[in-house]
């Protein structure tokens, strides 16, 4: 190939990039961040009067809910883990919780990932002496501020002090040995944040995903901070891979389900990219994405996907979005 030529590939190839990473950025500006209590009240959450209730999975293994995230409790004779630890509003609750299950404070908390309703129990829990554990990308992004853009709102979580930062970290696989049985932490790639954790039980055959699986409406997406759907499909069947039929599966957010479920939610995410990419090679902007009802089937049970589709979208077009 001559000089010439080269020259010409490199400048189509320079332009396409370009265009595609202004593409990469058709969409709303990120909303002005709101305070706690703001997010607090368009969720619907309010922590005052709010109850936590618990689900027995096994005699040592309970999902406690409250405000934010699923709690997965491990309980015997090495004391008490739990996954994910809401606010530290909620915490005297949730430790109120595990005492009537036979538990004595928290011994270990795993951090699914670093976002605020999973990981702000972290502040009460790390002065107060538990070991706080995460993959080492979720304990690098607390050490920060960062804005999460929920598409119509926005949130910028402050840096977390050093007591509250997790002690222990991994990579891509940990183990733990801990109440008679085996816990795995594995992390599979960027997905719903960069710093996910699938945590497996397996003695009790469970699985806790955090917000890589959501079972109550469409999953968010952190595009602004590097989560992508494709991780999110790469992240859930890798899981599959590590599980089996019979096992018990925990959602960052929504009811306790199956195997079965999740394999479906990777179906729908799957279908949903295909059609989004099919419209993006053909230069579809999001409103057109948006107009296309590319979600029209799994609505009924997956809610408004407006969000779901906006960062599904900017993840595909561009992987870091608000920076």
């Amino acid at each position: 190939m001559s000089i010439k030529r080269v020259f010409r590939k490199m400048v189509f190839v320079t332009a396409a990039m370009l265009a595609a990473s202004a593409q990469a950025h058709d969409g709303p500006a990120v909303p002005t961040p709101v305070s706690l209590d703001a997010l607090l009240n368009a969720f619907g959450w309010d922590m005052a009067t709010a109850e936590v209730t618990s689900q027995k999975i096994a005699d040592d293994f309970y999902v406690l809910f409250g405000v934010g995230g699923n709690v997965a409790v491990s309980l015997g004779e090495n004391g008490v883990l739990i996954v994910d630890d809401q606010f530290p509003q909620m915490m005297p609750k949730l430790e109120s919780a595990i005492a009537s299950l036979g538990g004595s404070g928290v011994d270990f908390a795993i951090n699914t990932h670093w976002h605020f309703d999973h990981a702000e129990g972290n502040l009460a829990l790390g002065p107060g002496g538990t070991w706080l554990v995460s993959q080492a990308n979720s304990r690098q992004m607390m050490q920060d501020d960062h804005v999460i853009n929920l598409v119509g709102i926005a949130y910028e979580q402050k840096a977390y002090p050093p007591a509250a930062l997790p002690v222990i970290t991994y990579d891509d696989v940990m183990h733990f040995h801990f109440n008679g049985q085996r816990v795995d932490l594995m992390h599979f790639g960027p997905a719903h944040t960069t710093g996910d954790t699938a945590i497996i039980f397996r003695g009790t055959n469970a699985v806790h995903l955090g917000d890589v699986f959501n079972n109550a409406g469409y999953p968010f997406i952190d595009a602004g901070n590097g989560g992508t759907i494709d991780g999110l499909i790469r992240f859930c069947s890798e899981t599959l891979r590590q599980i089996n039929e019979d096992t018990v599966v925990v959602p960052g957010h929504g009811p306790v389900t199956d195997y079965a479920t999740l394999v479906a939610y990777v179906e729908m995410l799957t279908t949903v990219r295909g059609r989004m990419m099919t419209l993006i090679e053909s230069g579809a902007s999001l409103e057109a994405v948006y107009a296309a009802k590319v979600t029209a089937e799994f609505d009924e049970k997956f809610g408004d996907s407006t969000g779901f589709i906006n960062r599904s979208y900017m993840s595909l077009t561009h992987r870091i979005v608000d920076r």
